[in-house]
């Protein structure tokens, strides 16, 4: 199958860009990467009147450091976060995420904001912005607006992203001396979607997690931060305190039957991520231990 009929418009400048959403709405589609959208378009999952491709604006690319804040143009390729030296210091939670994405040729074309704006609940990236704490910057051809990334994702292949919005940023908080991170997913093969995943980030002090955000991902129809974390902090964690933030977990849980997994393999693999995760962080295999007793 082939895409369906369509114009095409390659912006010169984010101006130019936002022009052309502001005239076009949601009869557009922003090109980035193409990764996920060249598939869709090929499936006519999706048939917009006007592709505005935004390949060449260079001032959506790169990564920088200021005041704190860890900055990733929405045009960075995946590759080029893997390779950075500046998120291997400051955010490492991406660059060890950014390694499960796909395939090498795909990451060498992906970009850093496609992903987010995709919205695939089964992504890595979505998670990890949330673990982190991240903001994203969305400009439309009147105004900018700084979006919570947990407040970000509204559904499946869904955002807050108006139709005429461009993703242009996002910001990170730069990791703490004592920030600690874990990155896991079950998949079938290396690249393959994953089947469950968590991306973590925490602070630790001596033997406590003062903070843990446990981003989820294909365990629902968008990204989850699981609120069962609050379980896991503030003091020595103990077999029966994981078993309780479990509990928790699986009350927070709506996953989806498909044809990788039942919705009670998605609440046990969840379950044993949240166990591992404590166990790496804390450096306690005792908890891993008799959490699959």
């Amino acid at each position: 199958m082939k895409a369906s009929a369509f114009s095409y418009a390659r912006a010169s400048s984010v101006v130019d860009a936002l022009e052309l959403l502001a005239r076009h709405g949601d009869q557009a589609k922003i090109l980035s990467g193409g990764q996920s959208l060249m598939p869709a378009l090929n499936l006519r999952l999706s048939a917009p009147e006007l592709l505005v491709d935004i390949g060449a604006i260079d001032e959506l690319r790169g990564i920088s450091v200021a005041n704190g804040v860890l900055r990733i143009g929405a045009l960075t390729r995946h590759v080029d976060v893997l390779r950075s030296a500046e998120i291997a210091k400051h955010a490492p939670l991406l660059t060890e995420a950014i390694a499960h994405v796909a395939h090498p040729a795909i990451r060498n074309k992906g970009t850093f904001g496609g992903s987010l704006a995709h919205a695939d609940p089964a992504s890595e990236l979505p998670a990890c912005v949330l673990a982190l704490d991240a903001v994203i910057l969305v400009r439309s051809k009147d105004s900018e607006r700084r979006i919570q990334a947990a407040d970000f994702f509204t559904g499946i292949y869904e955002t807050l992203l108006a139709p005429d919005e461009l993703l242009v940023a996002v910001e990170i908080p730069v990791a703490k001396p004592n920030a600690v991170h874990f990155f896991h997913e079950y998949a079938r093969r290396k690249g393959d979607y994953a089947i469950v995943g968590l991306a973590a980030s925490g602070i630790l002090d001596g033997d406590v997690l003062t903070d843990l955000r446990l981003g989820y991902f294909a365990v629902g129809d968008k990204p989850m931060l699981a609120t069962a974390a609050e379980h896991l902090t503030g003091r020595p964690v103990t077999a029966s305190m994981l078993a309780d933030a479990q509990a928790a977990l699986d009350a927070e849980l709506d996953p989806q039957e498909d044809q990788q997994a039942s919705a009670g393999m998605r609440r046990y693999l969840a379950r044993q991520l949240m166990a591992r995760c404590v166990s790496v962080l804390l450096e306690r295999p005792d908890l891993e231990t008799k959490a699959l007793a």
